[in-house]
């Protein structure tokens, strides 16, 4: 298969139900190079579901979910292709932040030189050494944060990755992702934070009640709404609460 074309993400027609309920029906949407996509919808929606088949933790019942063209098991480096956030509570309590780092850089085959880099990234080099089981939930996210960085991916697939951070986390978040994006790389980025992902998208994408509601540049997402993304999300997922 020719995959030098194919987008760095794509959602073709996926379908994912559970326990006789159907969670995800016939969402699809891509995620280009160079671009940030703000993937929003209220608590259910079936936002981390798709997440979780795009990174190959769940299998599609139907459609396909596809890194460059391949499902995320195929990749021949996945490590180094896809960096993902799916939530900081993956910390084992006696571990320090440095040791954790260690051992998902042995598992894929990352020099453990690139440890200290990330850390250092991420602003966590002078709390490395402490027990995670002390740590606020921001810097149990700017660990998780390093963990994605780890590979140097060209995909970052981050599942509320401001969740946590103090408003200069947050702007540090912003900046990083912004260039990375700018140098290149795809980021796709689930989020309640309105405010934020106005910030930063290039693109958002409105999964409601398992269905794309709305996909679009942000450009165009905020022209719809006289410049407010809020007004453009109520418009398309209507009076649901989970976002701000």
């Amino acid at each position: 298969m020719d995959t030098s074309q194919s987008p760095p993400i794509e959602a073709r027609a996926l379908r994912k139900s559970f326990r006789g309920r159907v969670r995800v029906d016939d969402v699809s949407f891509t995620v280009g190079s160079g671009r940030i996509t703000g993937l929003l919808g209220p608590n259910g929606a079936g936002k981390t579901t798709t997440i979780r088949m795009l990174l190959g933790l769940a299998a599609p019942a139907s459609g396909d979910a596809l890194v460059f063209g391949r499902p995320y098991r195929e990749l021949e480096t996945p490590g180094r292709t896809v960096g993902a956030v799916l939530d900081s509570g993956g910390l084992h309590p006696s571990r320090s932040g440095r040791t954790h780092l260690r051992i998902v850089a042995a598992r894929s085959g990352i020099p453990a030189a690139r440890v200290d880099e990330v850390l250092a990234e991420v602003g966590m080099t002078a709390d490395a050494d402490r027990r995670a089981g002390g740590y606020s939930l921001g810097m149990r996210q700017r660990i998780a944060l390093a963990s994605a960085l780890l590979g140097q991916p060209r995909v970052l697939v981050l599942d509320e990755p401001a969740n946590g951070l103090d408003p200069t986390g947050m702007h540090w978040l912003r900046q990083r992702l912004r260039a990375f994006a700018d140098a290149g790389g795809t980021v796709l980025l689930s989020s309640h934070l309105l405010s934020d992902v106005q910030d930063i998208a290039d693109d958002v994408v409105v999964i409601v009640d398992g269905a794309v509601a709305a996909a679009s540049s942000l450009q165009d997402a905020l022209a719809a709404s006289n410049g407010d993304l809020e007004g453009f999300y109520l418009s398309v997922a209507g009076d649901r609460t989970g976002v701000r």
